[in-house]
């Protein structure tokens, strides 16, 4: 096999054209076999087998950048630069499913979140300029998906300034991010997609021309230097070069030898150029372009043969949410539901089929989509806004001041909240509790089961004059959690019985992490500790009662899913204080630091963030308190 000959990229310099054909077949058998094993982005990373066999043929990685906006299609990168070992993709200790600085010196943006690579490209285009590196080049790949956030034309508005700074935009084109790409833009580039016909027009015209005597020549000669206009006309890709951005293509993104003429051309050039390449995500693979939704953008565990999932899954907290936003859509005609690019993942897609004028896909523009449910809000409407908790840092300043402060009713549905593993540190959702604690006016809601959501986002909607948000985590939804009482707006899920009147530990319980609780408090009372387990349900703001109940008790625990500096371990303290009650308080999360991918139950275990670790640290908390700490109260838990 050539693919196992191929150790770096420079070992392509010695394939001849036919060999990197077969090379290309040999990619996508391998990623076919190997990501149906282990899930994964399979979808994108067959559509650009070709374009990056061409980028590490033309460009010398590591010296010059070949940077990949998202990273979910560096797959491929990964094999060109000797990591061929996909037998651990995104577990514990194997590859990570993004580019990794820890991985390979090839590997420079690891942050996999969207429409970020144009600016990394600036400023490693100026740095090279700054530092006289005249022999370093810069070619940054972006999808036409990413080119709808904003952050890439704010990029792309610096980069066109310098007319004379070289650096490579690679366009690649396939019509979708996650789903079909929307919008303006992509309206733009399909023209540019459909639009031969200048190309045509030319040869055919100079085939003519030359034979017509004495004229002729001159005739072409003013046709070709027309070219501007008539490519306006036929072709109009002048939206980029208006910008100032030399524009080739666009290029079949699946012809080696036009797409490393293309780059060839682009990296000989003395300023920034646009390289527009027309891909096919899931190329090569029937079951992926068969699939309309996302083209097997990611998988789980597939049969190879026939794309199908190799068990049944289970129901998600995401599919909970899509039927319930179905249910209340046909009650309220004023329900509409906003995505950025993830109209599938998020669970919307159920909701877009039922009320299809009711439904917005902003792009990857995650700000536009706050600031334009702000809009909707106070023209009368309820906006339910879906998206990853880790992409809601995006708009944090929209809903800030726009929705909070404008005191509009939008819904924000955060899904995939806390560890999430797989995807790595960028997609873990552990700084959402925290960064919206500061948000004055906004309700923050965590269910704890699949009951809960669906009336924790009835209660949510119900919300006209400041924002909302309900959270839930990544995969199955698990078993109900039943309440067996109610203080204040906080469901009992344990209490301590009637002979005890003064009960060791209030352990308050947030969202999903309802069973790791009760779990911890039947390990407490096996020691001989008394526990009330309350789900505030709503975690901001704290419930008035929760100070008052943590008075009758001894020791106060929060235990959530969420990074521990501002998180609701932080609120319920300072409620606490504000209201006058000295009770020790421990506040068990995540730690402030970025987490390697794993199974999400390896990084609780690694975290500290399991039953029997926190049960052994309350334990010694209370003998402390009762002045008899013993040094390894651990095999008592245990």
């Amino acid at each position: 096999m050539l693919l196992t000959r191929i150790k770096g990229p420079r070992d392509l310099d010695r394939l001849s054209q036919e060999e990197l054909i077969q090379l290309a077949a040999e990619i996508r058998s391998f990623l076919v076999d190997a990501v149906s094993k282990t899930g994964g982005h399979l979808g994108p990373n067959l559509g650009v087998v070709e374009l990056t066999i061409a980028l590490h043929r033309v460009f010398e990685s590591p010296k010059d950048k070949v940077l990949f906006d998202t990273g979910h299609q560096a797959y491929v990168h990964k094999l060109l630069t000797g990591r061929q070992d996909f037998a651990g993709l995104r577990t514990k200790n194997g590859l990570s499913g993004y580019p990794s600085r820890a991985e390979s010196d090839h590997d420079v943006i690891e942050n996999s979140h969207a429409s970020t690579v144009l600016g990394w490209a600036d400023g490693l285009a100026k740095a090279n300029e700054v530092l006289g590196r005249e022999d370093h080049h810069v070619a940054a790949v972006i999808g036409d998906g990413a080119l709808t956030g904003g952050m890439a034309w704010e990029a792309l508005n610096n980069i066109a300034a310098a007319k004379d700074r070289p650096l490579v935009i690679v366009v690649n084109d396939n019509e979708r991010s996650y789903g079909p790409t929307i919008g303006g833009l992509a309206n733009h580039l399909a023209t540019l997609r459909t639009t031969d016909g200048y190309e045509r027009f030319l040869a055919r015209g100079k085939e003519i021309l030359e034979r017509t005597p004495v004229v002729g020549k001159p005739l072409f000669e003013t046709l070709h230097g027309a070219k501007k206009g008539l490519k306006d006309f036929i072709a109009p890709q002048g939206m980029f070069e208006d910008l100032g951005l030399k524009y080739i293509g666009p290029i079949d993104g699946h012809d080696i030898e036009a797409l490393e003429s293309a780059l060839q051309r682009a990296k000989r050039f003395s300023g920034p150029v646009i390289v527009h390449c027309l891909t096919q995500k899931g190329r090569g693979y029937t079951p992926a372009l068969e699939h309309e939704a996302d083209r097997f953008h990611a998988v789980g565990v597939i049969h190879p043969d026939t794309g199908l999932p190799v068990k049944t899954a289970a129901a998600s907290w995401t599919s909970v949410f899509a039927d319930e936003m179905v249910k209340i859509g046909h009650e309220r005609p004023d329900i509409v539901g906003i995505t950025a690019a993830m109209l599938h993942p998020v669970g919307l897609n159920k909701f877009a089929e039922a009320f299809p004028d009711r439904i917005y896909d902003v792009g990857i523009a995650e700000q536009h989509g706050a600031t334009s449910a702000a809009g909707l809000a106070t023209g009368g409407v309820h906006p339910v806004f879906a998206v990853y908790a880790t992409f809601l840092n995006r708009a944090f300043d929209q809903v800030l001041m726009d929705v909070a402060l404008h005191k509009c009713g939008v819904t924000f549905v955060l899904d995939r909240a806390g560890v999430t593993g797989d995807d790595g540190a960028s997609h873990n959702g552990m700084w959402d509790m925290s960064i919206l604690q500061v948000v004055p006016g906004l309700r923050l809601a965590a269910p704890r089961d699949a009951e809960q959501l669906r009336a924790q986002l009835r209660e949510a909607v119900e919300v006209k004059d400041a924002p909302t948000v309900v959270r839930f985590s990544k995969g199955v939804v698990g078993p109900a959690v039943p309440a067996v009482g109610r203080i204040g707006g906080m469901d009992v899920l344990r209490a301590p019985g009637a002979e005890v009147t003064r009960p060791d530990v209030l352990l308050v319980s947030v969202g999903a992490l309802a069973p790791m609780c009760l779990e911890i408090a039947d390990l407490l009372d096996k020691q001989g500790i008394s526990t009330t387990v309350v789900d505030p349900r709503w975690v901001k703001p704290v419930d008035e009662a929760l100070a008052p109940l943590a008075d009758r008790h001894r020791v106060v625990v929060t235990v959530e899913d969420n990074g521990r500096a501002g998180g609701v371990g932080s609120a319920v303290s300072q409620a606490l204080r504000d209201a006058g009650v000295d009770v020790p308080l421990r506040d068990f999360g995540i730690p402030q630091r970025f987490l390697d991918h794993a199974l999400r139950k390896e990084i609780l275990a690694e975290i500290g963030l399991t039953a029997p670790d926190i049960a052994r640290q309350v334990t010694g908390l209370v003998a402390k308190l009762d002045g008899r700490y013993d040094s390894e109260p651990a095999a008592a838990v245990d």
